[in-house]
């Protein structure tokens, strides 16, 4: 840890951040909304692959999810009783186009609409992802992010849906997370579509950028105003040992969760080093002449999801391919991840450092834990608290360091599905009892709605 880093531990004050810093929680449609078969929506990719027998832990499903759909009032109400100022959301693209086709679904976009002037009214500034994962499957029938045609598709999406709403937003988010929509979707399996071919791992990924660059160019066309970014998942990548093969294994594993995405978007280029390693899977023909350029379209900002650091060490048995995620001996969520804020502040200044010096926004940053309700029906999560705590903390010390940090969305606002682990993992400031749909205020979100509040009074003082 740096001098500068060491200074930053000493206390966490509101007032150290700047008096323009946003202050934010986030959600994802598929994982709050429900309401699957409501208002002319059609099925997604997460829609099929839950009714998978074993895919999803427990059986659960986003059927009804936080029945967001039916609730957006109460759940805005939450919001400004948390004093967020701005709440990051993403679109269902099958309720906005059914089937993924031209057809606008006026009931799907009027949810929307009615949801974008509620925030306003609200004194809370709408932030949309276009693309958290919920592909319409019939697009993934005609082959899914492994084809190309599906990028034009996405465009078309992004310039209806910034048509409609750009008039009153202006942050939009292209894609969240496109490694996990590529490489867990397409490579491993163990998110939808399910399909395990690491080729097609690789064009999803490719194309899924491509897709990016085509929407950036359609919504500032729509929304001449707009600001316009990408969500990436980004962790340090380090090796548990002296080994040359660890030390290896992290550079390859750096390369393909990180670089991969990062190069092409600021340097309109990918990292030869992982051109290398993916050679015996990339098929000729994959990248066409102009793809980078459209790629790497300028950028307002750069969302960054933050959970966890990966700490490796190649196996030692000879021959093998086998990778091991040591751990830190760090506390540990209940979902495994460790706590590692110091990770943080690392992502931060390196991109700021060797990518960029635009805005960056923090769009996720969360922890699970066994949140019980205690007899008088409150929830008290003090290790959620202090992993905001020590996060915060974490963005003083990156923007000590010369990192260009703008803002902080806290994952989540609500406990929600979780994607393959259901609903046996909660990250939410506000707990949700899935029988009832009762909303109940943790004390982390208490303690992150004191926060707001102090900055903002020190703001109105100042």
């Amino acid at each position: 840890m740096s001098a500068t880093q060491q200074r930053g531990r000493l206390a966490l004050r509101p007032q150290d951040f700047p008096a323009d810093f946003l202050f934010g929680a986030a959600t994802a449609s598929y994982q709050i909304e429900g309401a699957v078969s409501e208002g002319g929506r059609t099925p997604s990719i997460w829609d099929t692959f839950c009714a998978t027998p074993g895919r999803i832990r427990g059986g659960d499903t986003g059927e009804v999810a936080c029945d967001h759909y039916h609730r957006t009032r109460e759940d805005i109400a939450l919001m400004r009783e948390l004093g967020i100022g701005a709440y990051r959301l993403s679109l269902a693209w099958p309720r906005i186009l059914p089937g993924g086709g031209d057809r606008v679904n006026p009931v799907g976009l009027a949810f929307y609409d009615r949801l974008v002037d509620d925030l306003l009214e609200a004194g809370i500034t709408p932030w949309i992802t276009l693309y958290h994962w919920d592909l319409p499957q019939p697009l993934e029938d005609a082959g899914g992010w492994p084809t190309r045609d599906i990028t034009d598709r996405f465009a078309s999406y992004a310039a209806t849906a910034a048509g409609a709403l750009g008039d009153r937003v202006h942050d939009w988010i292209t894609l969240n997370e496109p490694w996990c929509s590529a490489f867990l979707g397409y490579g491993s399996g163990i998110h939808a579509p399910g399909r395990v071919d690491p080729a097609d791992a690789v064009r999803a990924s490719h194309h899924l950028l491509l897709a990016h660059g085509k929407a950036v160019e359609a919504v500032r066309s729509a929304a001449p105003q707009a600001r316009v970014g990408i969500t990436l998942n980004l962790y340090p990548v380090t090796p548990a040992d002296d080994r040359d093969t660890s030390h290896d294994l992290a550079r390859r594993l750096d390369g393909l969760h990180n670089r991969w995405f990062l190069d092409p978007v600021f340097r309109g280029s990918y990292p030869e080093d992982v051109l290398a390693d993916l050679d015996p899977v990339l098929e000729r023909g994959w990248l066409h002449e102009g793809d980078l350029e459209v790629i790497s379209a300028p950028l307002d900002f750069l969302g960054v999801n933050y959970y966890t650091r990966h700490n490796v060490r190649s196996s030692p048995y000879p021959g093998t391919n086998l990778a091991d995620f040591s751990g830190r001996y760090l506390p540990r969520a209940v979902n495994g991840w460790e706590v590692d804020p110091d990770g943080l502040s690392e992502v931060l200044t390196r991109v700021s450092r060797d990518y960029t010096g635009i805005p960056l926004y923090i769009t996720e940053n969360g922890s699970a834990w066994e949140d019980e309700v205690g007899a008088d029906g409150s929830v008290d999560d003090p290790e959620r608290t202090a992993f905001l705590v020590d996060h915060l903390r974490a963005c003083l010390d990156a923007r000590a360091e010369g990192a260009n940090l703008a803002g902080y969305f806290a994952w989540s606002l609500l406990d929600n599905f979780e994607w393959a682990e259901g609903f046996a993992t909660r990250f939410g400031l506000v707990h949700v009892d899935y029988e009832t749909q009762r909303r109940t205020m943790k004390s982390s979100g208490r303690w992150y709605s004191g926060f707001i509040g102090e900055h903002r009074t020190g703001i109105l003082t100042a």
